[in-house]
């Protein structure tokens, strides 16, 4: 038997930075995001012969380990080890023998959301397994406690719960980890205008987006002004890009993007650089109205509004800075699990 899992990859297109405590504790944030269709792969193979294997196709790692009630986390598929460790303090009680492989169709440190959208798909994989009674916001909820708490690993939530729902969504956050999805019901044919003038475009670089979030983390616990203010217009973004679209002025999201990317930079060093500064205004030459990087900042993926046809000439421009333009589409379904 083989049990396998997908769970899909997110564009961040308004709020990002304030589902991060302590903002979000404090002054409540608000993101919109919505879910394309590149996927963290699970697939889980029970095994009787007292072993566990973790593999990571896409990353080239493995780890083997005779069947434990806890692996150790040393930086190898700590991912993997903290979702076991979980799984069985809270659900089985007992070892349990398997082989688990996993694939993310995006790099790390992409500003899609990876690493949290495949603990979303490896829980998943493990909740068909054992037939674990768990909803979607359980799900989300646990892939944001396993990664935070119990990896220690600096972030918001927004990844999670995107994984896990799937769709267009306008999400709320509180303290006490209280968070709200409202799936927006956007029409087919805004959302296709939509996915034909944004442009994904991947800077070919990777950047530890914990060591940014972790300096937003501290500008906040320090008051500090600024990058407060930036969050609050954030906040407001998002509440802007719910409306536009709900509304189908697609036009008006290049400029509404290029608002929030301007308050974004203030909330942390790191989250821009000159590279990406050039990049953004060689976009804007060619033609975008907007953009922004996708995550928390300082590489990976950047995403530009492009009205009418201006896409081409975007994607031109962008060539000579070596990375690459993705084809994608917006999804409607979050994390699917089955047996085979």
């Amino acid at each position: 038997m083989m049990i396998r899992s997908k769970a899909p990859l997110r564009l961040g297109l308004a709020g990002g930075g304030t589902d991060v405590a302590p903002y979000s504790d404090l002054y409540g944030g608000a993101i919109l995001n919505a879910t394309i269709s590149l996927y963290a792969h699970a697939s889980i193979r029970p095994a009787d012969d007292g072993q566990i294997r973790l593999i990571s196709y896409d990353t080239g790692s493995e780890f083997t380990v005779p069947s434990t009630d806890r692996i150790e986390p040393d930086g190898t598929l700590d991912l993997h080890k903290g979702i076991y460790n979980r799984i069985v303090k809270d659900f089985s009680r007992k070892p349990l023998s398997f082989e688990l492989t996993t694939w993310v169709d995006a790099p790390p440190g992409s500003g899609l959301g990876t690493s949290s959208t495949l603990v979303v798909a490896i829980l998943g994989a493990f909740v068909e397994w054992l037939q674990l009674p768990l909803g979607e916001y359980d799900i989300a909820h646990l892939a944001y406690e396993v990664e935070r708490a119990d990896l220690g690993m600096a972030g918001g939530k927004q990844d999670q719960y995107a994984a896990t729902f799937g769709g267009v969504n306008f999400m709320e956050f509180y303290d006490h980890d209280k968070v709200i999805v409202n799936p927006l019901r956007v029409k087919h044919d805004y959302l296709n205008e939509l996915s034909h003038n944004l442009v994904l475009y991947y800077t070919s670089t990777s950047r530890l987006s914990s060591t940014i979030i972790e300096r937003q983390q501290k500008n906040v616990t320090g008051g500090n002004t600024p990058t407060i203010e930036a969050m609050h217009r954030l906040k407001d973004q998002a509440r802007m890009m719910k409306e536009a679209l709900l509304r189908g002025e697609i036009d008006e999201i290049g400029r509404i993007l290029d608002y929030g990317w301007q308050h974004k930079k203030a909330m942390a060093e790191g989250i821009s650089n000159p590279t990406i500064d050039e990049m953004y205004q060689a976009a804007m030459d060619a033609g975008a109205n907007g953009g922004k990087i996708s995550g928390a900042g300082g590489g990976g993926f950047m995403v530009f509004y492009c009205p009418q046809n201006s896409r081409f000439k975007v994607a031109e421009a962008l060539k000579r800075f070596g990375g690459e333009c993705k084809p994608y589409e917006f999804t409607k379904q979050g994390l699917r699990s089955w047996r085979f």
